[in-house]
């Protein structure tokens, strides 16, 4: 019973990577646009995140104002990287495949990079990271264990998938945002602004996505710059497909992609090899998906019908 609740509260505490970036993924994909450089702004996101932490903490600001700064820079480095593929692609009519793919490389360098430099001048983000996650008390009962002992950032992932899933399916903005990822041209044509809702769209996914790669750093490995993010950044992108695009499934999608990550780690007696090869468990299952959603050809179940496609006004 232990070890069953230590892993379900690994999923949910290590979902919410994965749900902070699918969640804004998944903003992107409805306005059209498949940002495969989620990735590498949730790098630039842990960036942000950890020296906007860093640098509150330092001034001997409270626990509050450091969580919230080390939010606000993530959002605004994650937003910022948003803001360069929505240049590429919808001004500048890059294509959107090479533009992503080009982002994450970008953003996982920078972290590589940056992590070295603050290494080699003896920079821990350890204190500040202690503001952001809740030591398990392992004496409390079970629901508290599982719901009640995470920080503030799993609690605002899941508060964000919620809004943006009410959001898209229950106000206007939101089906004019829909509308332009299923048909951008009779969107246009109905008055809706089609390139500010993509501009939109691509910095806000961005800016969200960007919270997940800072809560990784700061929350999940408390301060150590590992390099994985990007990893995790891919995983989240599968999750989009998992979720057939809807937020509110990729909150329990989000958690069942925590725990089979996790799961590997939680396995005695395994050879380490089998140990990596459980990793691949997360993309089979979505290729699994994927495979079934592609037989009931329900319209519900199928991605934007604009998805990927470039549109420019002037070739109406």
């Amino acid at each position: 019973m232990t070890i069953l609740v230590s892993m379900i509260q690994q999923a949910i505490h290590f979902g919410a990577v994965f749900l902070y970036g699918s969640t804004g993924e998944t903003i992107v994909e409805k306005s059209g646009h498949l940002n495969l450089g989620m990735p590498g702004i949730m790098c630039l996101g842990g960036v942000g995140g950890c020296l906007g932490a860093y640098w509150a903490f330092q001034g001997g600001w409270s626990t509050f104002w450091v969580v919230l700064l080390a939010v606000i820079m993530a959002m605004a480095f994650g937003g910022l990287g948003g803001l360069l593929y929505g240049l590429f692609t919808i001004t500048l009519r890059c294509n959107q495949n090479v533009t992503g793919l080009t982002l994450t490389t970008f953003g996982a360098g920078v972290l590589g990079f940056w992590g070295t430099q603050m290494g080699d001048k003896g920079i821990t983000f350890a204190p500040a990271s202690r503001m952001f996650w809740t030591p398990v008390d392992s004496t409390a009962n079970w629901f508290s264990q599982i719901f009640l002992s995470h920080g503030p950032l799993v609690y605002l992932a899941i508060a964000i998938a919620i809004v943006v899933a009410v959001y898209m399916n229950h106000t206007r903005k939101g089906l004019a945002l829909r509308a332009v990822g299923e048909n951008p041209a009779a969107a246009d044509a109905a008055g809706i602004n089609v390139i500010a809702h993509k501009y939109v769209s691509c910095v806000l996914g961005a800016a969200i996505a960007g919270i997940g790669g800072a809560f990784y750093l700061l929350d999940c490995t408390q301060g150590s710059l590992e390099y994985v993010i990007d990893a995790m950044g891919w995983l989240a992108v599968a999750l989009v497909i998992f979720s057939l695009w809807r937020p509110g499934i990729g909150i329990f999608g989000a958690f069942i992609f925590g725990f089979l990550y996790r799961l590997p780690y939680n396995i005695t007696g395994v050879a380490l090899a089998e140990k990596e090869l459980l990793k691949v468990i997360p993309y089979a299952v979505t290729a699994l998906v994927l495979i079934i959603i592609s037989f009931f050809n329900k319209r519900e179940t199928q991605p934007p019908a604009a998805l990927g496609l470039p549109y420019f006004r002037e070739d109406r």
